[in-house]
């Protein structure tokens, strides 16, 4: 796992070079006929992925963006009208048989189709008309980490294409040496992680952009930590779950400088007068979440806001596989788990 976080500048750079000239082509299609909204399709960690690209599509480009529950086709047998659509099926493997269903569905039923996967021979690469190929190499560890944030990065790029604001591949490009400069804060979290040794229970929070990272984060910690982690939108978080807080509870907090900064900083103040355990993730662009955090894990650069997603659910990744080595577990082998899930 440890050595498949560390891979992730190259397979990022790796993906967004071999994917663009795709990625210009389907930008012209769209163009010329824009799907009216469009619906994304996907399990486990690349669902995560999915609900950051749902954010990203409806802030940057205006079309309204849905999370498909595949058991409506699988178990319920439901026809939902694609026409007009845009539906992407993500998965790392491309062989999740319920993502797989919807989208030969949706495709049916007249949809436009794309689908994002690591695997180019994959039955979903075979499926969609159109692919963006995450070309993140074989990943060996069961707890996805390199195919997350090149699904993520997939989701820009789908973002470029239907005409997304702000979304600039000159940014984009910066991204890897943005993550390649967090992997320095490696030997500050791996000693950090030691303090929650023997935590159990625990709340990961974040918002926008990063609400997604805070799922993500969780589900690392569940999977590889066998921590119970529940992820909560800060927003959200305030309007009850705060009260299963009490003194040193452990809580993570995504804390970029931006718009969703006023949020989290008051939750962060609440938490702090509950004498929590707080450790916020952000950047050397907020020094406000230092009066209130009780540790702070910071990127050594300033990030913009859009573009944060990526380089910051990196720390999350190496607190996780750190903290499992920590409690004697092995993250590359979580029990009962396998690396495709398959599912109807």
């Amino acid at each position: 796992m440890l050595e498949e976080i560390r891979q992730q500048p190259e397979a990022l750079a790796r993906t967004l070079s071999a994917e663009l000239k795709r990625v210009e082509k389907f930008k012209r299609l769209v163009e010329k006929q824009r799907p009216r909204m469009v619906v994304l399709v996907a399990r486990g960690t690349s669902d995560n992925a999915a609900l950051f690209g749902r954010y990203l599509l409806e802030i940057t480009t205006g079309i309204p963006v849905s999370l498909a529950a595949p058991s409506i086709a699988t178990l319920y047998q439901a026809k939902v009208d694609y026409r007009d659509a845009l539906v992407v099926a993500i998965s790392q493997s491309g062989e999740s048989t319920d993502t797989n269903l919807v989208l030969e569905r949706a495709r049916a039923q007249g949809a436009l189709t794309l689908g994002i996967t690591n695997e180019s021979g994959s039955t979903l690469a075979k499926l969609a008309e159109h692919v963006i190929l995450v070309r993140a190499g074989r990943e060996k560890s069961v707890a996805a980490t390199k195919t997350y944030t090149g699904q993520m990065l997939a989701m820009y790029l789908l973002a470029y294409a239907l005409g997304g604001r702000d979304v600039r591949i000159a940014d984009l490009e910066r991204i890897p040496d943005i993550v390649d400069a967090t992997l320095g804060l490696e030997p500050e979290i791996d000693a950090l992680s030691e303090r929650y040794r023997f935590m159990r229970h625990s709340v990961v929070v974040g918002r926008g952009l990063n609400y997604a990272n805070a799922f993500e984060m969780s589900l690392k910690l569940m999977e590889t930590c066998y921590v119970v982690a529940e992820r909560f939108s800060s927003a959200d978080f305030l309007h009850g779950p705060i009260a299963l807080v009490e003194q040193n509870f452990p809580v993570f907090a995504f804390a970029p400088p931006g718009v969703t900064w006023p949020s989290i900083g008051e939750t962060i103040g609440k938490l702090k007068a509950l004498q929590a355990e707080i450790v916020a993730i952000t950047d050397s662009g907020n020094h406000e979440v230092d009066a209130t955090a009780t540790k702070i894990i910071r990127l050594p650069r300033r990030v913009k806001e859009i573009l944060t997603p990526i380089p910051y659910i990196v720390p999350a990744q190496i607190f996780a596989a750190c903290l499992a080595t920590k409690k004697g577990l092995d993250p590359d082998k979580p029990r009962t788990l396998s690396k495709v899930t398959l599912t109807l």
